[in-house]
């Protein structure tokens, strides 16, 4: 069976405020805001490096992550996309367009 290897943290600051700030956008309550945003800026949802440089997870995101070591952006890359997997169905299918693979 599968086990993925544990990666320290190394910038334990900054990855705790990127990731924050991650969590709030996929918040239940504020979900369909940041979806809706993604769509109008003709997003992929899972292109989380165009979602930081629009903004779209807050002001200070893009400078966190670019702060941060590779290790560290790895590990935030993946959970922003487990994040976007995480979404209710219901809105998947709301913004198809922000989840197409096309």
């Amino acid at each position: 069976m599968f086990e993925q290897a544990e990666i320290a943290v190394r910038d334990e600051q900054g990855f705790a405020q990127l990731h924050a700030l991650i969590n709030a956008a996929f918040d239940e309550r504020d979900v369909e805001v940041f979806l809706r945003s993604v769509s109008k800026a003709r997003l992929r949802i899972r292109d989380y490096e165009g979602v930081l440089r629009r903004g779209l997870l807050g002001k200070d995101a893009e400078g966190l992550y670019g702060t941060l070591p590779v290790s560290d952006q790895g590990l935030t890359r993946e959970r922003y996309l487990q994040l976007v997997e995480a979404v209710a169905l219901e809105l998947r299918q709301r913004y198809f367009r922000a989840y197409a693979y096309y």
